[in-house]
């Protein structure tokens, strides 16, 4: 069966998500983790993606990523970084094979509201799956340079960001407020739906626009029989 084509728009953000295969653990230390930084560094700017959120988790990794010209540029910077990192992670742990699922799942994210509401849906994971219980505390993710202005070079903070503050410590305490409370369940579960079907994180107006740029469909269809979802770790 044919792949479906990732819906995908120059200088439009993309979160993604990349998962172990069969769910195995991809970072197995704090080496693995500093390693995989470093080539997301690396080859984000080789490829001229800008990186606003991230977070590493045991077994999968989620990004939140716009690419400057190319649409195109972000699964370049996922192909390359997957090639570089698993020759690593083989040689390190004496294995052989694949580490990461073939395809990392995506969606177009439109709108200030719904990408900061990404942004705290990514910051908040290592909440969700009892690591911490602040996202401060977890030290492999984007919310020290969003909320509390760490020097990161990996992070190129989003216009939307940019905007919830004129000054650093007014951003900062625009964005930490963004994390007052959890985001609501169905909010969580409709990034998690759209970003598994490779659709459109936005508003109806928004999926509207893209659905007529790309010719494609952004929403689900009507639901008949409900797919089986796999028992998931937090995401």
């Amino acid at each position: 069966m044919t792949r479906r084509a990732r819906l995908l728009l120059p200088r439009t953000p993309l979160h993604l998500i990349q998962r172990g295969n069969n769910r195995s653990v991809c970072f197995a230390d704090h080496d693995d983790c500093l390693a995989y930084l470093q080539l997301l560094e690396e080859v984000s700017r080789a490829c001229s993606v800008d990186i606003h959120a991230y977070v590493l988790m045991t077994n999968h990794v989620h990004l939140l990523a716009t690419p400057r010209v190319d649409p195109q540029a972000i699964s370049a910077m996922m192909k390359r970084i997957g090639q570089v990192y698993v020759q690593r992670f083989n040689r390190r742990y004496q294995r052989t094979g694949t580490l990461f699922e073939g395809r990392f799942r995506s969606c177009l994210v439109g709108e200030s509201r719904y990408l900061l509401a990404c942004h705290a849906y990514i910051e908040l994971n290592p909440v969700r799956a009892g690591m911490v219980a602040h996202p401060g505390e977890y030290r492999w993710s984007s919310y020290a340079a969003n909320a509390q202005g760490q020097v990161d070079p990996i992070v190129t903070p989003h216009g939307a960001v940019m905007e919830l503050g004129a000054g650093a410590a007014d951003r900062h305490g625009a964005y930490r407020e963004l994390f007052r409370h959890h985001l609501a369940n169905g909010l969580v579960d409709e990034i998690r739906q759209v970003t598994h079907s490779g659709l459109v994180l936005g508003t109806p107006r928004f999926q509207q626009q893209v659905a007529e740029l790309l010719g494609r469909r952004t929403v689900r269809g009507t639901p008949g029989r409900k797919p089986r979802r796999p028992p998931e770790d937090v995401e």
